[in-house]
């Protein structure tokens, strides 16, 4: 059974660096990103068309290139949850965390008993079809790789940060930059920028407290470096749309002039 890359990079205070993808879906996009020099990759599923053949296909690269994916599936419950985890994703990026009580749900849909109550699937890609340790040694080792990061969207949320960062089986924090925003009644105002850093470093603060890591979304390397500065090991820079589009429309000036 494969070990978590992601986790255990984070483990040894190591810096994370991926990216959001968004349109692609063809599995080999891993091989060129993790040329490219990145550590990890994000596949939406909440915001994008990829359905569970597709992040199959994405787990089973992702384990053969021990290269991790995380994944935001449409919603953060235990339908979602146990299907990521059989179908070998060992990352899930929470989206919506309302209070804590949805986070106990989500490290019970996440981890075997006794941390949890994991529907058992069975033999499979979760485990990388490997039989040779016994039953329970195999829950066990799968309880140790799951990754979950839960996301605050709203400012309700915020209500519960210590006990939700307190919890045993939560292992990073973050926030969703546009629906908090929303949320806030700032999304494209002056003082968004402002706002949503107050946001950020109560989390990173929680984490600190807790003994958890943080999780950010960054648009360039000057943002990379603040939030690296400010003790965040996992950084999402942009996503696949945004650098294809961006790539291509410098391009595009450049040729035409």
């Amino acid at each position: 059974m494969r070990p978590n890359p992601l986790k255990q990079g984070v483990a040894r205070g190591e810096l994370q660096i991926g990216t959001w993808v968004n349109v692609a879906r063809n599995p080999a996009i891993l091989t060129l990103l993790q040329a490219a020099g990145l550590d990890f990759a994000r596949v939406d599923m909440e915001h994008s068309a990829a359905n569970m053949e597709t992040i199959a296909d994405f787990a089973l690269m992702s384990r053969a290139l021990n290269f991790p994916i995380q994944v935001r599936p449409p919603k953060a419950n235990r339908e979602w949850i146990t299907r990521l985890l059989d179908v070998g994703v060992w990352n899930l990026h929470c989206p919506q965390v309302e209070n804590a009580a949805h986070a106990r749900e989500i490290v019970a849909a996440s981890r075997y008993a006794p941390r949890g109550l994991r529907g058992n699937g069975g033999t499979g890609p979760q485990v990388d079809f490997d039989t040779s340790l016994g039953v329970n040694e195999r829950r066990a080792f799968a309880n140790e790789q799951v990754f979950v990061t839960v996301m605050f969207e709203t400012e309700a949320a915020f209500a519960d940060l210590d006990e939700i960062a307190a919890m045993d089986g939560i292992d990073a924090l973050t926030l969703g930059p546009a629906d908090l925003a929303q949320d806030m009644g700032v999304f494209g105002t002056p003082d968004m920028g402002r706002r949503l850093d107050e946001k950020r470093d109560l989390i990173v603060e929680a984490a600190k407290r807790h003994g958890k890591h943080c999780s950010m979304l960054v648009n360039s390397a000057e943002q990379a470096r603040q939030w690296q500065e400010a003790g965040v090991l996992i950084l999402a820079y942009l996503s696949d749309v945004e650098v294809l589009l961006q790539g291509f429309k410098d391009a595009m000036a450049r040729i035409r002039g």
